[in-house]
């Protein structure tokens, strides 16, 4: 019996944000499943049903997607850190919460390896985006301290933080094996230290 053919239907137009919003999405997806190698237009454009040209459009260049990626991904981190000083001053748990939080943004989130990718590849204006990130991440922080040396105490933090977190992801399995340390060793140390940067009276000033 011969069937009617369904009218077609047109795909639903998408706005600037939406179509980011999708790309970062599937970029992620990408991320996670496949590594930072896969995060290429081709395949956000598959993955979201453009062709490559218009996600060109959106993104600027491959390079450009991973960078955006890699901000956006920082900003999930401030989100995730919005009431660490708080929490620091109430819960002692909370220096390992932290830290478990930055780890698992460079490890199972695919952070370290991706900012790996984009340092590697030579092209450091792509790191504006991250750049922009990792200030309203210090800036979130410093929001919720009130003494005058915060500003300087928390980018240390953020630097230690990030910096751990990052080589972590990328060779801390390897050194870790080589002395014989546990899977947690770093985050386990950092959640030791970072108080010393949040509250007042720790770390000392750097020596003149």
């Amino acid at each position: 019996m011969y069937k009617q053919a369904r009218p077609h239907q047109k795909r639903r137009k998408r706005s600037g944000a939406e179509v980011r919003e999708e790309g970062l999405a599937a970029a992620r997806g990408l991320l996670l499943d496949r590594g930072p190698a896969a995060v290429t237009l081709a395949n956000v454009g598959q993955a979201i049903g453009m062709s490559h040209a218009n996600v060109l459009h959106h993104f600027g260049s491959a390079a450009g997607l991973q960078s955006a990626l890699m901000g956006s991904m920082v900003r999930d981190l401030t989100d995730a850190l919005g009431n660490v000083v708080e929490l620091m001053k109430t819960d002692a748990a909370a220096p390992r919460a932290v830290a478990d939080r930055v780890f698992d943004a460079f490890d199972k989130g695919g952070a370290g390896p991706l900012a790996a990718w984009i340092i590697l590849s030579g092209d450091v204006e792509q790191l504006e985006p991250v750049r922009a990130a990792v200030r309203a991440l210090v800036e979130a922080i410093v929001g919720q301290s009130t003494d005058e040396a915060a500003p300087d105490r928390v980018r240390a933090a953020v630097l230690m933080m990030a910096v751990t977190a990052f080589g972590d992801a990328v060779i801390g399995p390897h050194v870790r094996a080589m002395l014989d340390q546990p899977d947690d060793a770093m985050r386990d140390l950092i959640a030791r230290i970072l108080p010393l940067f949040l509250i007042p009276t720790g770390i000392p000033p750097a020596a003149p």
